[in-house]
């Protein structure tokens, strides 16, 4: 086995609440995006540990499903709750081949601390090992503690799962495609093609004899360096603001440099107006994104 994930977040609702959202199959598949479907298998015995089918879909019309047993639930006599779990998954499609882990439920006043910590073997040999190292294990550990924001924010805010996937996605859309609009304008027409019209354009407003050149290489990295920091840096607004603030000032000094130029069919009008409403959609959509980073990732010391 690898590290083992640990996620942690505190949520200011009751245990019971939390308990409620997390135990039962047809609401814990809604905030959690490691399953697409959970479902209990019956149970005769009560005294037995509760069995469960669950599966994701991976794409293409591709799902991957698994088997898993609650093998105890107490409560201890401060408050705290806990439920241990095994899961195992004879798919061949499935990098988990088998593992363990557990949910804790600790009070804490008005609000609740949540937390898990689970680790698997991974199938597969060598090449397995490494592709569950490289990419899989921080991909799940990042869709764990995603999934534990998207549940807060339902517990906390009324925020619906389904409706935090849709915010999730327009702002992911609307970011990534700024991105490459702020990455293409800096690299191609400022630091590959200067000659083609950037260059005369900043050479017509006459703010810098003989220093075009540099300047315009400058403001290519910039616009390069803004989107980099889209892709890289998802939590922060700034960019978006960044954005709608320049806009009018590139806008301003094409139609004074050369003004013929908002008459062709690709014109800066049309560019700063599309690139606008995506940041003006990118800034709306981040009041309500959910985001991994507001889970703590390492337990504390003393915490297993």
């Amino acid at each position: 086995m690898g590290k083992p994930i640990y996620v942690e977040i505190a949520i200011r609702a009751p245990l019971e609440d939390l308990w409620r959202l997390t135990q039962s199959p047809d609401l814990h598949r809604r905030w959690d995006l490691r399953f697409t479907r959970i479902a209990y298998l019956p149970r005769p015995d009560p005294a037995e540990p509760q069995r469960f089918l669950y599966e994701t879909r991976i794409g293409f019309g591709l799902a991957v499903s698994g088997e898993g047993e609650t093998v105890g639930d107490r409560d201890l006599a401060d408050g705290t709750r806990s439920s241990a779990l095994r899961f195992w998954s004879a798919d061949a499609k499935s990098l988990i081949r088998q593992g363990s882990g557990y949910w804790k439920y600790v009070p804490e006043g008005a609000a609740t601390r949540f937390r898990t910590r689970y680790d698997y073997t991974p199938r597969f040999g060598v090449p397995g090992r490494w592709l569950d190292a490289l990419v899989f294990r921080p991909l799940l550990g990042w869709a764990t503690a995603w999934s534990f924001d998207r549940l807060r924010r339902w517990l906390e805010d009324g925020l619906e799962p389904e409706t935090a996937r849709r915010h999730a996605l327009i702002h992911a859309v609307a970011r990534a495609a700024l991105a490459v609009v702020w990455i293409y304008q800096g690299l191609v027409p400022k630091l590959l093609a200067p000659e083609r019209g950037e260059l005369a354009i900043l050479r017509a407003t006459g703010l810098f004899a003989g220093r075009e050149g540099p300047i315009l290489a400058l403001l290519g990295l910039a616009e390069v360096g803004l989107g980099l920091v889209m892709l890289a840096r998802p939590a922060w607004r700034w960019p978006f603001a960044v954005t709608l603030l320049v806009l009018p000032g590139f806008g301003l000094g094409a139609l004074l440099a050369v003004p013929a130029s908002f008459l062709g069919p690709f014109n800066p009008a049309s560019l700063i107006l599309a690139t606008a409403a995506l940041a003006l959609i990118g800034w709306w959509a981040s009041d309500d994104v959910v985001s991994a980073r507001h889970c703590r990732r390492h337990p504390h010391v003393g915490v297993a």
